[in-house]
């Protein structure tokens, strides 16, 4: 009998090397157990990814509040964004030699947990100095998810769904950031910044025992150590590996790039709401807070780079990416809502183009043995520019205005350009 493309063949239980009825039975309950822990692993690293990325950047929508309590300039009030980048990046190397110790889940089960303590404690802080001190300490515990999520996710699933995994604990990140900075800036122009931040920090909590509760036991061998090679040498130790990974000159470039974009990035960010609360817009500070909702143009444009990537490579997206940067920083000089509004999402689609793009190459262009470590230094740059530059350009913010900064963000952006074309000669020269 001749079957259809969709039919298949019953085989009897009688047939040679057929599986027995209790076999069958056993591997439909083993492949159901497997669809429960991928599910729920999903739903772990879903609420990981918000409860630590929601406190890691809620400050940064009530910046305006805690410069008036404070009575500090707009630069200072941002050093509470620098310090927790600044411990994530110091974090990160910190993080992965812990986990080849006592495992990643453990270590991630501490970060989730720490995070969400100490942002509730950054609520209550008295002063500058204490505030900053806790917000350093909240970006170095955070730091133990990012580095050891996507980690834990191919070590415990296999294939599609690893990736698909892996793909949901960023959206979480995004969903994360995004969803903190919108709670805590209306809110904070109603009831005040401590109290928006106590609210962040409850709406974490429960996503960290979402976390806590729903995230599989690790199982087999504990990632991350370091293991002997087929032919019984030992592969290269961590410092080792990073030696490995600064190189490269073609890694070199991306880390630069993460450091110059990210501070560009963040730098706008950060002082765009004391810009808006002033003249000549004098928005209220639940209004201006919306600008954070522009994210969300970075989810479009993070996919539109994965589809370049493949067909004309790592350069020309890039070099598109922050085209388009620099393109929405000459529209935000433009004094008009509504150029604010076309700026803003110009300026992040290519911010998370670039981004996109350098993430994907970091790892296509480092070798297998210190891939992790390639990795990891990306993530430092990345958070550097954050906290330094941003810093800086905040500075720029204080006593030039606003083109004073964007004139230093132009000039970090057309760096990254020369470095783009500098790269799309080499692949056209081979």
């Amino acid at each position: 009998m001749r079957l259809s493309p969709f039919e298949t063949p019953v085989v009897a239980a009688s047939t040679p090397g057929a599986s027995a009825p209790g076999d069958r039975r056993s591997d439909a309950r083993d492949d159901l157990g497997e669809q429960r822990r991928y599910r729920r692993m999903m739903a772990a690293l879903l609420a990981a990814g918000v409860a630590t990325f929601a406190q890691l950047y809620a400050i940064q929508g009530v910046l305006p509040g805690i410069a008036r309590e404070l009575s500090l300039s707009a630069s200072t009030a941002a050093l509470s964004v620098s310090a927790a980048t600044t411990g994530l990046a110091a974090g990160v190397l910190l993080w992965a030699a812990v986990a080849d110790r006592i495992g990643r889940l453990r270590c991630m089960r501490v970060a989730v947990t720490g995070t969400v303590v100490l942002g509730l404690a950054t609520a209550v802080a008295p002063g500058l100095e204490l505030l900053l001190g806790l917000r350093f300490l909240t970006g170095l515990v955070v730091g133990g998810v990012p580095v050891l999520a996507v980690a834990y996710v191919y070590e415990q699933l296999a294939g599609p769904r690893a990736a698909v995994a892996a793909t949901v604990y960023i959206s979480g990140t995004t969903v994360g950031g995004a969803l903190g900075r919108l709670v805590a800036g209306p809110l904070g122009a109603w009831a005040g910044w401590r109290s928006a931040l106590l609210a962040v920090g409850l709406l974490s909590l429960v996503a960290a025992v979402l976390f806590l509760w729903l995230a599989p036991r690790e199982r087999g061998p504990r990632g991350g150590a370091t293991q002997p090679s087929a032919g019984g040498a030992r592969s290269p130790g961590t410092p080792g590996r990073i030696r490995q990974a600064l190189k490269p000159a073609r890694l070199n470039v991306l880390y630069l790039q993460a450091f110059l974009v990210t501070g560009s990035f963040v730098a706008v960010f950060n002082f765009l709401t004391f810009r808006l609360e002033a003249a000549p817009f004098f928005l209220p500070a639940a209004l201006a807070s919306l600008v954070f909702l522009a994210y969300f143009a970075g989810t479009a444009s993070s996919r539109l780079a994965g589809r370049w990537l493949s067909r004309r490579g790592f350069a020309w997206t890039s070099l598109c990416g922050v085209l388009a940067m620099i393109a929405g920083l000459a529209v935000l000089l433009v004094d008009r809502l509504p150029a604010i509004v076309v700026g803003l999402l110009l300026f992040t689609a290519g911010n998370f183009m670039s981004h996109a793009a350098a993430v994907a190459t970091v790892g296509a262009r480092a070798g297998e043995a210190f891939r992790g470590q390639a990795s990891a230094l990306y993530n430092i740059a990345f958070y550097l520019g954050s906290s330094v530059l941003g810093w800086l350009l905040g500075l720029a913010f204080d006593s030039a205005g606003w083109l004073g900064m964007s004139c230093g963000i132009a000039g970090a952006l057309l760096l990254v350009v020369v470095l783009n074309v500098v790269e799309l000669r080499r692949a056209a020269g081979r």
